[in-house]
């Protein structure tokens, strides 16, 4: 009996503890199916850190009130005001509220209310988190979506967190509230548009608007039909590569043309210049060499000038056709950028695309200036300017004459670049003038009087002089009779003297045939001197046999 009542009360033991654990589960299994849920509680108490919410339950919801803060630190609701809120937990009974879970609940709803599956666009959303099936994403109002790690499309999980990305919906569950979104679908959909649009525009070959999206030092990156193309530096104009930067604006919309596809990079070429007609076209049956036209100076450069014809042609102006100045240093001297001036063409190549022009063509030849104002023998001044091994420049009037070496100076050995330098300014003659070689030839030394003509002042034909042999030619010999005195000696004047036996630095003695004061010549003859000195010894003797017979006569007349 008394094992069982100690059975029954056991029993009875049991089955209360089964009814208590029962309760329990039933309990949390209202809990579980109440997480989550979205609730309308009203505030009852704020304190500190906490405000407490009345959901319906025997507590009071706990929220934490930096979810009902603002920037400033001031809680935005008061005792009494109903705020939505979802409960996320409960603890010793008390259920744990969010009030940012509730509006991001609230934002979800009405979202996949207004969500049309046949729109398919695509949105971006910043990875925020992850779990062991994905990501949890959100976009700009705050709307939190998944991506399974099969939609990704990445192979390094961790490189996408905090990146943003480009998606597309899968999938919509109305009865849990998730968004499911894929990053591959977007990829697989922009690829597919991307290899359409492409397509079309390669077969159509037409002419699209396009919309600058960046400006780069090498190009545009320009957007035709959603999809992004370059537009190289070279492809914007014909004039040549131009920066981009200082003709268009980033969301100005320009005419394009589709030109290539590299199907491994992906990657579209535009062109501009292919959408607009060729301006070569156009000038390769008007224009000619020799043509004048005017042009405009766009860039200069040391080497030369590029010259805009005002047609998105350029030519080129290189720096020996900007003036008939040979000793132009840089182009800025002559022209400026932006400048308008007139040049003639003288090479034009549509099919190589190269024109070439020249200024100085066009402007007043110095050459015939200079023949306008000069002639031979008139005596000018000029500036040095360039020396050389065989004499100097010299300007005078727009034109550079040459000042030989021997002609700088009646001192053989007197060199232009040891008698003077680069900018000196110098009194010469002009001694000739070449029209057909466009040349002229100066002299300074005949300025002043030649050694010659001062040797004249003193000498005579007739004279008998000494000299030193300075050299030997076939046709005679060239004797010094004084310092950058000399005379010539022909063969046939060499008498009786052996020309074998002769060698340079012999003493010599002759006669002077003639003085020519004007030409700067003296000949001298050995042969006259042999005839002259017979001719004073006939006189020797002469004299004396009339000496002899008049002391005769004067002694027979004593």
């Amino acid at each position: 009996m008394v094992k069982e009542a100690n059975k029954a009360v056991h029993t009875d033991a049991v089955d209360e503890h089964e009814e208590m654990d029962f309760a329990a589960m039933l309990e949390e299994s209202f809990k579980d199916s109440e997480k989550d849920a979205l609730i309308n509680g009203v505030v009852v108490a704020i304190k500190e850190d906490v405000i407490l919410v009345d959901v319906g339950k025997k507590s009071e919801g706990r929220l934490n009130a930096s979810e009902v803060t603002d920037e400033n630190g001031n809680i935005t609701c008061k005792v009494g005001d109903v705020i939505p809120v979802v409960i996320t937990g409960f603890r010793n009974e008390r259920p744990a509220v969010s009030h940012k879970k509730a509006l991001r609940k609230d934002r979800i709803k009405a979202f996949i209310a207004e969500y049309n599956e046949e729109e398919d666009v695509a949105f971006d959303v910043k990875i925020t988190g992850k779990n062991k099936g994905g990501f949890i994403a959100e976009n700009k109002d705050g709307i939190e979506f998944f991506l399974p790690r099969s939609q990704a499309a990445v192979k390094d999980m961790n490189s996408l967190m905090g990146k943003t990305l480009k998606v597309k919906i899968i999938k919509i569950d109305e009865a849990t509230e998730s968004i499911i979104i894929s990053r591959k679908k977007y990829l697989d959909d922009d690829r597919k548009k991307r290899k359409e649009i492409v397509q079309e525009l390669i077969d159509r070959d037409e002419v699209v608007d396009g919309t600058i999206k960046k400006i780069t030092t090498y190009g545009m990156f320009v957007d035709v039909g959603g999809i992004d193309g370059l537009v190289h530096y070279s492809e914007i104009s014909y004039k040549g590569p131009v920066n981009p930067g200082t003709l268009y604006k980033e969301g100005e919309v320009i005419p394009v043309k589709a030109i290539k596809y590299d199907k491994d990079k992906r990657h579209l070429s535009l062109s501009i210049k292919a959408a607009m007609p060729d301006p070569w076209d156009e000038i390769k049956d008007e224009l000619e060499t020799g043509d004048s036209i005017q042009v405009t100076i766009s860039n200069i450069e040391p080497y030369g000038a590029f010259v805009d014809l005002g047609n998105d042609i350029e030519g080129f102006l290189h720096i020996s056709e900007i003036s008939w100045d040979k000793n132009i240093k840089h182009p800025r001297d002559y022209i400026e950028e932006g400048q308008v001036v007139d040049v003639e063409v003288i090479e034009i190549d549509a099919k190589e695309r190269r024109l070439r022009v020249s200024l100085k063509n066009v402007l007043a030849k110095p050459f015939d200036e200079f023949r306008k104002k000069f002639k031979v023998g008139d005596i000018v001044k000029g500036e040095i300017t360039t020396i050389t091994a065989f004499g100097a420049f010299v300007k005078i009037g727009g034109i550079e004459g040459l000042l030989h070496n021997e002609d700088a100076s009646w001192d053989r050995n007197n060199k232009c670049k040891e008698l003077f330098a680069v900018g000196d300014e110098v009194e010469v003659k002009i001694v000739k003038i070449d029209e057909e070689a466009e040349k002229v030839s100066l002299s300074k030394k005949e300025l002043e009087d030649s050694p010659i003509q001062k040797y004249a002042k003193t000498h005579e034909n007739g004279d008998i002089v000494h000299g030193k042999i300075r050299d030997i030619k076939e046709f005679g010999i060239f004797v010094e009779l004084e310092e950058n005195v000399d005379a010539l000696i022909r063969k046939e004047d060499l008498g009786q003297v052996n020309e074998a036996d002769l060698k340079i630095g012999d003493e010599i003695e002759a006669a002077i045939t003639f003085i020519d004061d004007k030409k700067n010549r003296i000949r001298l003859s050995v042969r006259r001197l042999s005839k002259l000195k017979e001719r004073e010894a006939l006189k020797e003797i002469n004299k004396e046999e009339k000496m002899t017979l008049g002391d005769i006569l004067k002694d027979q007349l004593k």
